[in-house]
């Protein structure tokens, strides 16, 4: 009999706790994960929620009961999954995180071999089909190994479910404590020269997210080998209390904390990550908080600096900037549906250096083509001192030659409507119309892109100008005025 299972997004998995989300399913999509992809070995670890490890051992237990070797790396961030998967061979990764969602949610997002990411329609909902159709008694065809990096309590653990005894498994050679940290750490700093930096001091905000341990892990490295980088740490410790609140620097309302720290120390700048840190937020030295998108076209001009004729891959919400920095670099500008496994795919497809989206999230070939938070602000951080530049003398004349509204959005009882409302008014006299996400509409000087949400009743909305800040104003205005004239 199925099982309905309702935590299965497009590109991950995310639900509310003790509903759509417990350990039972958390169980159930682990043996349904090494089923489907007939995988022998996964990577799992978790964000510092406190639900998060629970889950993650009965994940775990789905997992060995299907057969597979589990190596647990603890307490992580998305991004070392993605480092261990591709670094030690193994056939899939899991990291179980709800990010920046609320305290009461929490979710999984899947990669397989070569973490390469799992989307709906490149398995995910083929793991979810599996993992409803599952009976309630569940005999283990053969018992994984289980590794673990971090001392747990393995009664715990197998909670009953992995059909053995646990002082058995620890008897055995079955259980191994092991480590990638090292490894991980050399890669990240593989993407600039040390030679290069001079002293700087930088805020770090880690939200008491999982960024905490992996700063410090960098930070260490960076000492003994002489690099003169100060940090001034910010809820660095990592709790899954979140006393500060959940970590979410998007919010305009959460970006205080690291603001005034970057003043009060005078820091040449500041970051801030989300829960599982695969997105850096960039603040100047007088704490001014830095869009994505000027970061995107910073970085991109970095990559051709090393690479010439490299490919760039950016997202349809705003573009003109990152465009003309590539293209005036020398480089070749290729545009991509917005989201993490559009972006990852069409990078492979160009063999793309760098990919980058307006939401802070940046995709790297050498990083198996995903997304880091750390690789981007080591890369400013070099950018800072090789050109001798404040951080925010290097993005003003961005930001004025093509100033953005930011995305801005509207909750609606009718997103369909609204868009339609827009269609009708604008596409007719556009000069240039653009469906690769949503709607695109361009007006010489001007445009703009209106996308719905997959999941909720919202309608997402950017607005750009080339060097002109009140036209930009105006059309936001605008076109808000006619998408909430509901």
């Amino acid at each position: 009999m199925t099982t309905p299972i309702t935590c299965f997004k497009a590109y991950d998995i995310r639900g509310e706790l003790n509903s759509q989300l417990t350990e039972e399913i958390a169980y159930r999509i682990g043996f349904a994960f090494a089923k489907q992809l007939n995988a022998k070995s996964v990577v799992v670890g978790s964000d510092v929620r406190l639900t998060s490890t629970p889950l993650k051992l009965a994940l775990s237990a789905g997992l060995i009961d299907a057969g597979a070797n589990v190596t647990d790396i603890g307490m992580a961030g998305t991004e070392e999954i993605y480092f261990a998967t591709k670094h030690l061979k193994v056939d899939g990764g899991i990291e179980v995180t709800a990010s920046h969602n609320p305290i009461n949610y929490n979710g999984m997002k899947l990669v397989k071999s070569g973490s390469i990411p799992i989307s709906g329609d490149t398995g995910l909902n083929a793991i979810k089909e599996a993992a409803e159709a599952l009976d309630e008694q569940i005999v283990a065809e053969r018992l994984g190994h289980y590794t673990n990096q971090q001392a747990i309590d393995a009664d715990a653990f197998f909670n009953g479910k992995a059909h053995v005894e646990a002082e058995n498994l620890i008897a055995t050679d079955k259980y191994t404590v092991s480590s990638c940290m090292q490894d991980y750490v050399s890669h990240m700093l593989s993407y600039v020269d040390l030679a290069n930096f001079t002293p700087l001091k930088v805020v770090v905000n880690a939200g008491n997210g999982a960024a905490g341990p992996a700063l410090d892990a960098i930070e260490n490295e960076l000492k003994s080998r002489g690099v003169p980088i100060e940090f001034v740490k910010v809820h660095h410790n990592a709790d899954g209390t979140f006393p500060n609140g959940i970590p979410n620097p998007l919010l305009p309302e959460n970006r205080a904390d690291t603001a005034e720290a970057v003043r009060a120390t005078k820091a040449d700048f500041g970051i801030a990550w989300d829960g599982d840190f695969d997105r850096c937020f960039l603040f100047d030295a007088d704490g001014e908080f830095i869009e994505g998108y000027y970061i995107v076209g910073l970085l991109a001009e970095a990559f051709i600096e090393k690479n010439t004729d490299s490919k760039i891959i950016y997202d349809p919400r705003v573009y003109w900037n990152t465009e003309d920095i590539v293209a005036n670099a020398g480089g070749t500008p290729i545009k991509s549906k917005t989201g993490h496994a559009f972006i990852k795919e069409r990078m492979r497809k160009e063999d793309a250096v760098y990919g980058g989206e307006m939401s802070a999230h940046h995709y790297f070939r050498d990083f198996a083509y995903c997304d880091s938070g750390m690789i981007p602000w080591l890369l400013i951080a070099e950018l800072i001192c090789v050109k001798k530049k404040p951080l925010a003398d290097m993005v003003k004349a961005r930001i004025q030659a093509f100033p953005s509204s930011g995305e801005i959005n509207s909750k609606l009882n009718d997103a369909d409507a609204a868009l339609a409302r827009v269609t009708d008014k604008y596409k007719p006299i556009a000069e240039v119309v653009d469906t690769t996400d949503g709607l695109g509409l361009e007006f010489g000087n001007w445009r703009f892109n209106l996308r719905k949400s997959n999941t909720e009743p919202v309608i997402r909305l950017n607005v750009e100008s080339k060097g002109d800040i009140p036209l930009m104003e105006e059309k936001t205005a605008e076109l808000l005025s006619l998408i909430r004239a509901e």
